[in-house]
């Protein structure tokens, strides 16, 4: 269809401020185009304020977030990966966002754990915490020296679960112990997908802000990457709008 002026005014716009256009954005800018500006000015807060994080870092936050396990979103994670190319970052830089964003699945183990333990103690099968053999201890220093942080939700898991503990102290420490990313935007990833509404992980968002902000990370930095991922629920449309425009008789 034609746009209308103010259609059109939109879509130059939004082009401007974000450097993409596709179907979804075109078939909800017919449908209503006061959402679409509405999600525009919403969208554009990290880009047109005073910005802190460099473009390919703001990239590799909508990555995370598009990539989690828990939200999968193709067409974003298509579109942001050749925004980062775009911005300048390496191939190697964005496996290496993927390769953070992959760990999000070790949540099943910090969450399950702790309430295997609860139940244990509820049904008299177990009195308090075990003491950590000579193994135990050395790999709970080798986490910490690796991922520079230890936390207590580790505890559970490296005492029942020693096996599954090393096996993701390699896999985690990957993108540590070869990455080039600076460790505050590392930490930012995890708080990106920790944060984005399709997990929600509590305890995470809190150890990952607390991690980067030990590491230098700024008010304004942190705030940014969670702008960035609070427009997630957008996906609502761009998957839907063009549906709704296909069946309209």
């Amino acid at each position: 269809m034609t746009l209308t002026a103010e259609q059109q005014e939109i879509k130059d716009e939004f082009i401007r401020v974000r450097g993409t256009w596709g179907e979804p954005w075109q078939r909800m800018l017919e449908l209503d185009p006061a959402f679409v500006r509405a999600y525009l000015n919403f969208s554009a807060v990290p880009w047109t304020s005073a910005s802190h994080l460099e473009p390919k870092v703001k990239e590799f936050i909508y990555i995370a977030a598009d990539a989690a396990a828990t939200h999968l979103y193709e067409p974003g994670i298509r579109q942001h990966v050749a925004a980062a190319l775009d911005h300048g970052a390496t191939p190697a830089e964005i496996m290496e966002v993927l390769e953070l964003t992959s760990t999000l699945g070790i949540h099943a183990a910090n969450i399950g754990v702790p309430l295997l333990l609860e139940v244990l103690e509820e049904e008299g099968l177990r009195t308090g915490p075990a003491a950590l053999d000579e193994r135990q201890e050395r790999l709970k220093a080798e986490f910490t020296a690796n991922r520079g942080y230890w936390h207590q939700f580790w505890e559970g898991i490296l005492e029942v679960a020693p096996d599954l503990f090393e096996a993701y102290l390699e896999f985690s420490s990957v993108p540590w112990k070869t990455g080039t990313l600076a460790p505050k935007v590392k930490e930012m990833i995890y708080v990106a997908f920790d944060a984005s509404a399709t997990h929600l992980y509590v305890p995470g968002i809190k150890l990952h802000l607390r991690n980067a902000v030990r590491l230098g990370a700024s008010v304004e930095e942190l705030t940014e990457v969670l702008s960035i991922v609070s427009v997630v629920g957008i996906h609502a449309a761009t998957t839907a709008a063009p549906i709704l425009a296909e069946l309209i008789p």
